[in-house]
């Protein structure tokens, strides 16, 4: 089982942004524990990170996966591109986001992404993405 994580706009920056949102564990720890408990699951992964929609859109298309857990941040709010990528190749995704985003500002409360994601995690911070990666394992053991 191979898994592409896709952290979008700004998530490079955790640890140091806006903590008392996005919380105080810094990305390359985050990735860290994604990389270990992906090797406990038995479970390929690789993680691509990106400001830029269109090396979001490039990866979404262009990576070889099974599964793709994506964060795709601001993005997640603006982007239709994005959304079309992740339709177009087929491929389940789960959409996480580390903040509850349907408590926060009234134009965070909707997703592009959710549409075309088997599933949606949001607001139990970066343990949100060790549960998506839980979760894949489940849908493509089916």
């Amino acid at each position: 089982m191979k898994i592409l994580v896709i952290h979008g706009p700004n998530l490079n920056l955790l640890g140091s942004r806006e903590t008392g949102v996005y919380g105080a564990e810094t990305f390359d720890s985050l990735n860290a524990r994604i990389v270990s408990l992906c090797a406990e699951l038995g479970m390929d992964v690789e993680i691509f990170q990106s400001n830029s929609e269109g090396g979001i859109v490039d990866a979404v298309q262009g990576r070889k996966y099974d599964l793709l857990v994506i964060n795709p941040a601001a993005y997640t709010h603006t982007s239709i591109a994005l959304r079309d990528a992740i339709a177009a190749v087929g491929k389940p995704a789960i959409e996480v986001h580390i903040s509850n985003i349907y408590r926060r500002e009234d134009f965070r409360k909707h997703s592009y992404i959710s549409g075309v994601a088997v599933g949606q995690i949001s607001g139990l911070g970066p343990e949100g993405y060790l549960l998506a990666l839980r979760a894949a394992q489940t849908i493509l053991s089916k």
